[in-house]
Parts: structure tokens; C-alpha cells; sequence
């Protein structure tokens, strides 16, 4: 979620082009090259694009969704810039492979050094605005490949704020398994009292200086108190890793009594959620096939949603190419605003308070409630 000094993207549409054989495609999408392939770990590769023309504009913390046909099916998967925008020439993203993952096992072992790969256009809300005046403390909390996104939002702060410090926090399995180890070094004696990390392993070596053991509430606890403390006002705290990580950094904060919004995690992973036990508390009538009419680009579309399929699902079976990405109520790339009726989401994790208030609502997770859906979509 999104609070505080990090300000949402209310505007999901961004001044993008795409290319198709040298012409503009869909305004959503973009066919970059690839430049670099970096092997970062055993398990984690970094994908480096060419800049294209006209320049993709994004934000430190965002994401594109890469698009890929794997055994005939088209696949999709987010993954977030380790890149920095207006400090990286080129724009990169970091993979890591996951067991069973169709994406993350694809990529590293198919992809080439010149291939055109299909994106969408950045998204995301994990992400702020920089000021050369602002003085802040950000307090990152990562695990594994969660530190991509704080390796794009620590660039950025390190850079273009020079009164503001960051301390990272970075949980791996092993010491081999450390994403951009050599490049967080550098980073940090580039910028020494202004950078601090600290590494914590699960399985350290016997010649070990740092942190090991589980980040539990104990350690939590020692770590905080090597930070410094500049007082709430001036202070935020980021997490991006495994749901029980993040989980024990949020108990522990709120231990010391630090408010809501003044921290900001990105999601990875789905929670768990009872949907028909959360359907039952909230006393929601039950599921049953309506018509749900879409706005998207100009274009009024009418669908039919079957109980056991949500509104993205429908209308992509109808060939209405909609935006989308991780369908897991996460990413928020098939956000759209229901503008009248009724809408169920299994998940809402990714939308802020604020913009349920206002009516938004995730296609990928939602099913329409009342006969009078109507959702306009960019």
C-alpha cells in the first residue's frame, strides 16, 4: 500500500508509444530490446533494455509487465525496475526464479541478447516524488528479490536528495544469493553516512561479520536500535520481501507505536483470504450471471459475468483486450472506476483506501454485485 510521503498515481494512463515493426501499437504497450542480460545470482538475472524512442517515462519503484507466449499460451508477469530514471542510461528489471514460476523460469533460460520483448507501460504506486529540499530518514525492509524496487527508490533518494539518508535492511538465504551485493557495496561508499546496509542471513558462513538467523522480533528489535533516530515526522519505513517478513516488520512497528501511514509495503504475493466467509461478514448477495458494461478508449462494451469467473476473465474471453497483469488483486494494472452498480473483489490489498472511496475497483478479482455495473477502465 501506498501512504503518506509516497503519493498514488491517480492517473494510470502515461504518455507511452509503442513499437510494432517500427509503427506505433497500442498506446499501453512497448516492444524493447534487450541490450544486457546480468547474471546477479544463480537464481536472479537482470534484463537491461535499450531506452526506447520516444523515452519510456517511469518512476523509481515502478513495474512493467512483461508479455510472453510460453507453450502457446500468452503469459504475463510484473516485474519491477532495479533501474533509476534520469541516473540509469538503460532500464532494467530483476528476476528471480521461483519453482513452478512459468515466467521467471522462462526468461532466464530462453531469453537472448537482442530479442524484442512486449511490455506494458509502468505502473505502480510503490514509488514517490523527489525534492533537492526534502530531509528524510527512509528505513527499508527487504527480502530477496524485494530489493529490486528499493535499489530503484535508493538511487533516486541517494541522488537527488542530498540531505535525506536511507538504511536498508536486506534478509537473503546466503551470502551467494545477495541481489546487486557488489553494487549495494558501491553504493555505500559513494555515500557513506548517507547509506547503510545491513545484510542478515539465513545460513551464514563461519567468517560471517554481519546478522544471521530468522528477521523474528528479537532481531528486529537489535536493528532498530543501530538506526538512527530522526523522529516520526521526518521518518518512513519501506518492505518489500516474503509476506512473513513483512508481517513481523509491521508487528514491530506497531510496537513502537509507528502509524499507518508512515509505511508503505509492496506485495509479491497474494494473501491468503476466506472469500465466501468474507462474502458472509459483509452480508453480500450472492453471486449470480449479470451484465456489466465496460469503458475503455473510447469504446462502450457489454458482457456477460457467469458466477465463477470475474470481469477481467469474461471479457478477455470475449476478445476485449483489457489491461492486466499479475490477476491477483495486487498490481492495480487492471484498475477502473465503477461509476455505477455494485462490485465484489476477493482481494483488495492493492488499492488504497482512498481510491476504494472513490470507486475503483480491480477487474481481475471483482464480480459484479447489482445489475447496473458500469466500469470505466484508463
Amino acid at each position: 500500500m501506498a501512504f503518506g510521503f509516497f503519493k498514488k498515481n491517480k492517473d494510470k494512463k502515461q504518455h507511452s508509444v509503442g513499437l510494432e515493426d517500427g509503427k506505433p501499437s497500442n498506446s499501453h504497450y512497448y516492444n524493447l530490446k534487450v541490450k544486457n542480460i546480468v547474471r546477479e545470482t544463480k537464481d536472479a538475472i537482470s534484463i537491461v533494455f535499450e531506452m526506447p524512442a520516444p523515452e519510456m517515462s517511469y518512476k523509481s519503484g515502478q513495474f512493467i509487465t512483461i508479455i510472453r507466449q510460453i507453450d502457446g499460451k500468452e503469459v504475463r508477469r510484473s516485474y519491477s525496475f532495479c533501474s533509476a530514471p534520469g541516473i540509469d542510461e538503460d532500464i532494467a528489471v530483476t528476476i528471480k526464479r521461483v519453482e513452478g514460476g512459468l515466467m521467471s523460469n522462462y526468461l532466464p533460460d530462453y531469453l537472448n541478447v537482442g530479442d524484442s520483448v512486449r511490455v506494458m507501460e509502468p505502473m505502480g504506486n510503490f514509488t514517490t516524488e523527489f525534492d533537492p529540499g526534502d530531509k528524510r530518514h527512509i528505513i527499508m525492509f527487504a527480502g530477496g528479490s524485494g530489493i529490486t524496487p528499493m535499489m530503484s527508490l535508493m538511487k533516486s533518494i541517494l541522488t537527488q536528495e542530498p540531505e535525506s539518508v536511507v538504511s536498508l535492511i536486506y534478509a537473503n538465504r546466503n551470502i551467494d544469493s545477495i541481489i546487486f551485493k557488489a553494487e549495494l557495496d558501491k553504493w555505500q561508499t559513494r555515500h557513506e553516512g548517507r547509506l547503510q546496509v545491513i545484510h542478515i542471513l539465513d545460513e551464514a558462513p563461519m567468517n560471517w561479520q554481519g546478522h544471521s538467523g530468522l528477521l523474528n522480533h528479537e532481531m528486529l528489535t537489535k536493528l532498530l536500535e543501530r538506526i538512527p533516530d530522526w523522529g516520526e515526522e521526518k521518518t518512513t519505513y519501506l518492505m518489500c520481501g516474503p509476506e512473513g517478513m513483512m508481517n513481523n516488520v509491521e508487528t514491530l512497528l506497531a510496537r513502537h507505536n509507528v502509524t499507518r501511514d508512515k509505511i508503505i509495503k509492496e506485495s509479491f504475493v497474494a494473501g491468503t483470504i476466506d472469500k465466501e466467509d468474507k462474502a458472509d461478514q459483509e452480508g453480500e448477495a450472492k453471486l449470480k450471471t449479470r451484465t456489466v458494461k465496460i469503458k475503455y478508449e473510447g469504446e462502450e462494451y457489454s458482457i456477460t459475468v457467469e458466477p465463477g469467473k470475474t470481469i477481467l476473465e469474461t471479457a478477455l474471453d470475449e476478445n476485449i483486450d483489457l489491461p492486466y497483469s499479475c490477476q491477483a488483486g495486487l498490481c492495480t494494472a487492471c484498475r477502473g472506476k465503477c461509476l455505477s452498480g455494485k462490485v465484489k473483489m476477493d482481494e483488495d490489498e492493492g488499492l488504497s483506501q482512498d481510491e476504494r472511496e472513490e470507486g475503483y475497483v480491480l477487474t481481475c478479482v471483482g464480480h459484479p454485485l447489482t445489475d447496473d455495473v458500469t466500469i470505466e477502465i484508463g
